[in-house]
């Protein structure tokens, strides 16, 4: 069976995503000009978003990766944050540009931004591909923000539920008796 029988409705075509993609890499271009940019990224769902945003950025960047749980296989966040995979780099006079998947409740990103602005960066932005403000549980807001979407339960472009549908191409609403049962 197709992963595509289980979405509900396409929110973001991969049109949209490339589209958003080049626009907001264009705009990162402009904002990091002369400075040393390091791209920070949560593994895994944002990986995919990483990846096509980069190559829209025209200025010497380097990558590395987090991993932090907080969800587990769940759909709520627990509001517990363990770091599973540290960076590899030295931050200290760095402009971290923490690329997101999505901006949710917060209390993950809100824990993240701290503890690294203890390393003594030059600065910290977020750029989150998607922004869930009716679920925000922190004051926290995001620097460069892709799309606006619903309080709905969201796939694809490496956005996952229980570690599936992130090889979608697009953004999709997942059917409810999915996540339910």
């Amino acid at each position: 069976m197709s992963q595509s029988n289980d979405i509900l409705q396409v929110l973001l075509t991969e049109e949209q995503l490339k589209a958003k993609c080049a626009e907001m890499g264009a705009q990162i271009t402009k904002d990091y000009q002369g400075k040393n940019l390091l791209l920070v990224t949560v593994l895994k769902g944002a990986v995919v978003y990483l990846a096509d945003l980069m190559r829209c950025i025209d200025l010497p960047c380097a990558i590395d990766f987090m991993v932090v749980s907080s969800y587990g296989s769940g759909v709520k966040t627990s509001g517990v944050v363990k770091i599973v995979k540290d960076l590899d780099q030295d931050l200290s006079g760095k402009d971290i540009l923490i690329v997101e998947d999505i901006l949710d409740s917060g209390m993950t990103l809100s824990y993240l931004k701290g503890l690294l602005q203890g390393r003594n960066p030059a600065s910290i932005r977020i750029a989150t591909l998607l922004d869930k403000p009716s679920r925000r549980k922190v004051d926290l807001q995001a620097d460069y923000v892709g799309y606006e979407v619903p309080d709905e339960f969201v796939v694809g472009y490496g956005l996952d539920y229980d570690e599936k549908y992130r090889n979608l191409p697009y953004v999709g609403i997942l059917k409810p008796e999915v996540y339910t049962k």
